[in-house]
């Protein structure tokens, strides 16, 4: 099965969300609906980026996912910008 990320950049949180309760809610999220891979929280160019590897049969699956993922996390933190991908020959490339 196809390996697929979404991955967040993350602005303010929701008042009251401590920041170590983003990315579990996102990786809970994948896991509503999919496997989940693994999930990373990195910070790149001063921003917090929260990325969720998940699998999924296809392209329109990983987009439907990647809004459900997005959509939750909006719960606890603002997405600012946010992408799907997909892992193909050793490459990630964005979903259209």
């Amino acid at each position: 099965m196809p390996s697929y990320r979404v991955i967040m950049t993350i602005g303010a949180l929701q008042p009251g969300v401590r920041p170590d309760a983003v990315l579990p809610a996102a990786a809970a999220a994948a896991a509503e609906r999919t496997t989940v891979e693994a999930s990373d929280l990195a910070v790149v160019a001063g921003s917090a980026r929260a990325t969720v590897r998940f699998t999924a049969d296809d392209g329109t699956a990983a987009l439907a996912i990647g809004d459900h993922v997005v959509a939750q996390t909006r719960l606890v933190a603002a997405p600012v910008t946010w992408l799907v991908t997909e892992r193909v020959k050793g490459r990630w490339l964005p979903v259209r």
